[in-house]
């Protein structure tokens, strides 16, 4: 019975930080859709099987909706750059998701500097 070596331990967190990496100087430097303004790449999810990757982003300017859509139809552009940078057998197919998580944050700032300056107002 052959024993195989194990997968290094948190492999797919790399190749997802490294993926991340890429994307944002890519996506900075070479993509070129107007819908797609300043982009942030929050994170990059990728499966145990590096087939799929779900890439989280945020938007400085512009729309969200336009951006996902602008940055869904360059998945292809942007997976053909990420080919000639990884060095993986497979490089997975991206898809893009926007990130409300800053915005929830800065909702909740809002609703607890409102509760404590009503606080000091009834006291």
């Amino acid at each position: 019975m052959v024993k195989r070596k194990a997968a290094a331990p948190n492999r797919s967190l790399k190749v997802a930080d490294q993926i991340q990496r890429d994307l944002t100087e890519l996506i900075a430097r070479e993509l070129k859709d107007p819908r797609v303004g300043m982009v942030t790449i929050q994170g990059v999810e990728v499966t145990p099987d590096y087939a799929h990757a779900k890439v989280f982003f945020s938007v400085l300017t512009g729309n969200p909706d336009e951006c996902t859509e602008g940055l869904n139809q360059a998945a292809g552009f942007l997976r053909s750059g990420l080919f000639k940078r990884l060095h993986i057998h497979t490089v997975p197919t991206l898809h893009f998701h926007y990130d409300r998580t800053t915005e929830k944050a800065s909702d909740m700032n809002a609703l607890i500097a409102r509760a404590v300056a009503s606080r000091s107002q009834e006291d």
